[in-house]
């Protein structure tokens, strides 16, 4: 086996959520490429259709399932569809997530506790109904990733909601690689600036722009792509020595504060 062969994933098979777009295109791109069949789930129905014609262009095959992944039932249902479509399971890329920015004092409960489910509940939820059809088989060890942010790992203001989720995510990740050893190995990333759209709304302001690209060592903001390649090499016999880990895939970026024009507290 050569070192290139450590990246393939041939004839295996993934779940990538929130694949209609962003990270989880490029995902589910870049694994179909590396040799693997996909599920893809998401919302938007048509932007899953567009990302399964890229799949299937690599001469893999794709099963497109629209959901609504806030719904814990739907979310966890994708485990059995792959399953029965494949006759295998994996991977899984708990892609899923986010949360915008919100002022603290107008940051209420129930924001923090959708901010939770969506981003770590729904996580547990498909993992937990995978991991028995992961099992089934004994061809090797299987994989679970998370996508996390570097919001996780560092602070900013406007984010408590989405930051807290985040970090909880995090430590899901390292907590479960723990009950899941040897068989299955969990990792994450903490997610940089990447250019999706969940980034419109500094990509459309020069001056936020310039300082994400300032604040960053490498200059620049990243491209789905580099969060994919980390995705490939945490699910495929590159990693197979990696499990409870973050990989920070960020372009070096340590503080990413950035004025969002949110108001002091207080006087």
């Amino acid at each position: 086996m050569t070192i290139l062969d450590r990246f393939s994933v041939t004839d295996q098979v993934a779940i990538v959520t929130g694949a209609g777009r962003g990270l989880g295109a490029a995902t589910a791109i870049a694994l179909a490429e590396a040799g693997a069949d996909v599920l893809i789930s998401a919302r938007t129905e048509r932007q899953l259709d567009r990302v399964a014609e890229q799949v299937r262009a690599t001469g893999r095959r794709c099963l497109v399932v629209p959901a609504d992944l806030s719904d814990l039932d739907a979310v966890a249902g994708l485990a059995q569809a792959a399953y029965d479509e494949f006759g295998r399971l994996d991977t899984v890329v708990n892609n899923v997530g986010g949360t915008f920015p919100q002022e603290f004092l107008k940051t209420s409960n129930d924001f923090l506790n959708e901010a939770f489910s969506f981003n770590v509940t729904t996580a547990h939820a498909l993992s937990v109904a995978a991991v028995p059809l992961m099992l089934k088989d004994d061809e090797g060890q299987k994989s679970i990733v998370t996508i996390s942010s570097m919001m996780g790992r560092t602070a900013d203001r406007g984010f408590v909601a989405y930051g807290t989720a985040k970090a909880a995510l995090a430590h899901w990740t390292k907590m479960a690689a723990q009950d899941l050893a040897p068989r299955i190995r969990v990792n994450g990333i903490y997610v940089g600036s990447i250019l999706t759209s969940a980034l419109e709304f500094v990509a459309g302001q020069p001056e936020l722009m310039g300082q994400l690209e300032t604040k960053t060592p490498l200059g620049r903001v990243g491209e789905p792509e580099d969060i994919a390649a980390g995705v490939l090499y945490l699910a495929s016999k590159a990693g197979q020595y990696v499990t409870g880990k973050l990989l920070e895939v960020d372009g070096g970026i340590q503080q990413p504060t950035l004025d969002l024009g949110f108001p002091d507290v207080g006087p």
